[in-house]
């Protein structure tokens, strides 16, 4: 295949792309809990809206499959706690960043 008929990065789709979305609010809510979640057409849905709304997003694989066997509006489990702080204390970071350069 030469370099022309490679596939246009639209027309490339990955049908076990997974994407779980965390919801947690300080002072708020009790533990963080799954937002929603998805694969493949609708991962891209919740990856691209993350985007959109400039959420950061983190890959973490083997966390996204434990959660993605969590119902909806589900509190995390204790065994995800602490890979669950470490993303938040990731965004926290970032969104102070943005805060600063605003």
């Amino acid at each position: 295949m030469g370099s022309n008929d490679t596939p246009k990065k639209s027309s490339i789709f990955d049908k076990n792309k997974l994407a779980i979305a965390l919801q947690y609010e300080r002072g708020k809510d009790e533990v963080p809990f799954v937002s929603a979640k998805g694969k493949g057409y609708i991962a891209k849905a919740i990856i691209e809206l993350a985007q959109t709304n400039n959420i950061a997003i983190r890959q973490d694989t083997d966390l996204a499959v434990l959660l993605e066997k969590l119902d909806i509006n589900t509190p995390i489990p204790l065994e995800a706690y602490a890979a669950v702080a470490e993303i938040l204390a990731y965004v926290y970071k970032i969104n102070e960043k943005a805060r600063r350069q605003a």
